[in-house]
Order: C-alpha cells, then sequence, then structure tokens
C-alpha cells in the first residue's frame, strides 16, 4: 500500500506541470482518474517522438493513471465531473484562471458539492494578479522569472535552462501544497483551493540571486559553470574531458590543494573562501594548469579516494547506464500495451515502509473510461454507449 493509497484524484491537467504533480501523488499510491477530452486527450499526447503511434513526452508524464474521456462542455460531462467530485478528495487543473467557472465548474461550486475537496490550480502567473490572464509557457516564465538571465556563459546570451523547469517547479509545489492541504484536512475537515503560479516559482528558486542583489545592489549575471559565492566550485578542462569540482569550505579547499600539488592553500590571498572569491581571476589560471597534468577518470579516481566532491559531465546516455543510478532503480522499464517496452525515470522519493511504485505505464486515451463509470457512478452498458453516441465521452 502507498502512503497515499487512501487518496483519489480527479487530474484535469495536461501538458507537463500539471501532469508532473499528479504523477508523483500516483507514483506515492493516489488514485488519478485523469479526465481527458474525447478524441484528442492531452495536449502532450501530440508530442514526439513516437512508438507505434504512443508519445514518449506523454508516456513519461502520466504512468500510474488512468484515463477517462469527458466532454466537460456537455450538461452530461459536466454532471458526471460533478458526480465523480463528490467521491475524490483533489482535483487539480492547469487551465487559465476563470476557464473552471465558465463552464460553471469553479472551486465555489465544486466545495459546495465536496466541502472536503481540495482544488489545486497550477497557471503561469496564479488565480490574482493584473498579469493573471495571460498565457504562459515553460520558456515564457523562465524568462521573466529572471533565471534565464543568470543562465550561460559568462558575456553570452541569456540561456533557457535545459529541461523544463518552469513546469517542473510548478508541479512540485503543486505537489507540496496537495499535500500540505489534505494534512491540514485532518484536523479542520475542510478542504481549500491551492494557487500555484509558475512564475512564482521560479522566483522561489532564484535562490541566493535575490540575496546577493539586496545586499549589494548589483544584478548577477550568468558566470557559466561556476558558483556565484564559492570557490572553486566550477568545472576544470583536463586532458580528456571537464570535469566539475566542488570545494565548498576551507578543509576541502586545502585538501584539494595537496592533490593537486599545489602549497597556496594558507596563503593570505587564498586561504578562506572571501579571500579567493576577491582574488578569483588570479586563482582560476593557478588551478587550470595543474587540471591539465591528468586526465578526468584519474582526477576523479583522486578526488574519490580524498573525499572531494567533484564528477563528471555525463551526457544522458551516460546517465541511464550509471551504476548508482541504476542501483536507486531511477531507470525502469514499463510495458505499454502499444508502444510495448520502454525505459523511464524512477521514483526519487524513498520511503521505507510505503515506497512508492511504477504500477502500470501510462494510459492508452480513453482506455479506462467503460470501468469507472461503472465503478464509481454505476453506469450501465447501454448508459455508456448513449454518452458515446451523444459524443459526451
Amino acid at each position: 500500500m502507498g502512503a497515499l493509497s487512501n487518496i483519489k484524484v480527479l487530474d484535469l491537467t495536461r501538458v507537463l506541470a500539471g501532469p508532473y504533480a499528479t504523477m508523483l501523488l500516483a507514483d506515492l499510491g493516489a488514485e488519478i482518474i485523469k479526465i481527458e477530452q474525447p478524441g484528442k486527450g492531452d495536449d502532450a499526447r501530440a508530442y514526439g517522438p513516437y512508438k507505434n503511434g504512443e508519445s514518449a513526452y506523454f508516456m513519461s508524464l502520466n504512468r500510474n493513471k488512468q484515463s477517462l474521456t469527458l466532454n466537460l462542455k456537455t450538461p452530461e460531462g459536466k454532471e458526471i465531473l460533478k458526480e465523480l467530485v463528490k467521491q475524490v478528495d483533489v482535483l487539480v487543473e492547469n487551465f487559465r484562471p476563470g476557464t473552471m467557472e465558465r463552464l460553471g465548474l469553479g472551486y465555489d461550486v465544486l466545495k459546495e458539492i465536496n466541502p472536503r475537496l481540495i482544488y489545486a490550480a497550477s497557471t503561469g502567473f496564479g488565480q490574482t494578479g493584473p498579469y493573471s490572464q495571460r498565457p504562459a509557457y515553460d520558456a515564457v516564465v523562465q524568462a521573466m522569472g529572471g533565471i534565464m538571465s543568470i543562465t550561460g556563459q559568462e558575456g553570452g546570451m541569456p540561456t533557457r535552462v535545459g529541461t523544463s523547469i518552469g513546469d517542473i517547479t510548478a508541479g512540485l509545489f503543486s505537489a507540496i501544497g496537495i499535500l500540505a492541504a489534505l494534512h491540514e484536512r485532518e484536523t479542520s475537515g475542510l478542504g481549500q483551493l491551492v494557487d500555484v503560479a509558475m512564475l512564482d516559482c521560479q522566483v522561489a528558486i532564484l535562490e541566493n540571486a535575490i540575496s546577493r542583489y539586496e545586499f549589494t545592489g548589483e544584478v548577477p549575471t550568468p558566470i557559466g559553470n561556476r558558483h556565484p559565492s564559492i570557490v572553486p566550485f566550477e568545472t576544470f578542462e583536463t586532458k580528456t574531458s571537464p570535469i566539475m569540482v566542488a570545494a565548498g569550505n576551507d578543509r576541502l579547499w586545502s585538501t584539494l590543494c595537496e592533490l593537486l600539488g599545489l602549497d597556496i592553500a594558507c596563503e593570505p590571498c587564498f586561504a578562506t573562501n572571501p579571500m579567493r572569491y576577491e582574488n578569483y581571476e588570479s586563482l582560476k589560471p593557478i588551478l587550470a594548469e595543474k587540471f591539465m597534468n591528468k586526465t578526468a577518470e584519474e582526477w576523479q579516481d583522486i578526488f574519490v579516494e580524498a573525499g572531494v566532491p567533484s564528477g563528471p559531465i555525463n551526457t544522458v546516455d551516460k546517465v541511464v547506464t550509471n551504476e548508482q543510478v541504476v542501483a536507486r532503480d531511477m531507470i525502469v522499464e514499463v510495458d505499454h500495451p502499444v508502444a510495448g517496452e520502454t525505459r523511464i525515470p524512477g521514483i526519487p522519493i524513498k520511503l521505507s515502509r510505503t515506497p512508492g511504485e511504477i504500477q502500470q505505464p501510462a494510459p492508452v486515451l480513453s482506455a479506462d473510461t467503460e470501468r469507472l463509470l461503472e465503478k464509481y457512478l454505476g453506469y450501465t452498458a447501454e448508459q455508456i454507449a448513449e454518452l458515446r453516441e451523444k459524443h459526451v465521452i
């Protein structure tokens, strides 16, 4: 039994931020009923690459879920959703603010049907504020949220982070908000609205960029792979390939100098991190020269033995075969009924008593419609056939 095995979720989300949040809940045992548009489904089903006509993008975000197609623009579709709301704990949607209200399915309506309902809305800019009605995608909020302005090579163009971190962080914060609301409900007996904005999440993960600006008045800019406050904490070229080294305190700095054959650890201009930061331009070439004496593999062995944090810059093909990644079950194989066998990322949250589990691959569109309508609403085969004829499901 998963940690959330008693939780039932209606998932009206599509593409990435919302599906990522509900996937996390599904991995931890929640029952996810994914509501999709008849004939089309989640927009992500149209994103490649494909295997036997099934989207790898969609499959990577919708494991452990059930697909129920429902036309929410029909009176019958709305009534079915309301009936389902009576029986679930959580509803998650990522439409633009006001969309659910126009359908007559907003939080104010649904909370009257089920006062215990946790209603989570993940949007680009939130339910309030002057930008609330603007459309948003990951790249837009990365740009507006400041993370692009501090990403990239020094002196180069601001750069989008390589994964959709705008969507993913919104998914993570949505899941946290849902879990917090579920916990509070144990005391109050009442549900609540969870309002998560992608832009808010980008501001929240700017880490020390905001504090650095507030303290110094200097606007942070891209500085490549080095840390903005800790030295040495960056990539160095070697005889073969770059290696990332992170000497995060003075003890590690001293050890690193010893391994590199340098006697500068205690020099006043380098002895402490503030001094190393202040004298970075003179220190970097000294270190860079030493790193060129060995291969990345040789340095890696030396640093691992000495306990200096370091690692290679792995490409994706190396990540999926890395012995630590494999040992932690972070690459798992699932058998999709159409696409066949495929490998996807595993579950990063390891619980000792109630571990998460990938029980099934992403569903084929509408695969569970008949079964779920029968299970939750007691619909007969004749009733379901009539709904199909009316294009309700």
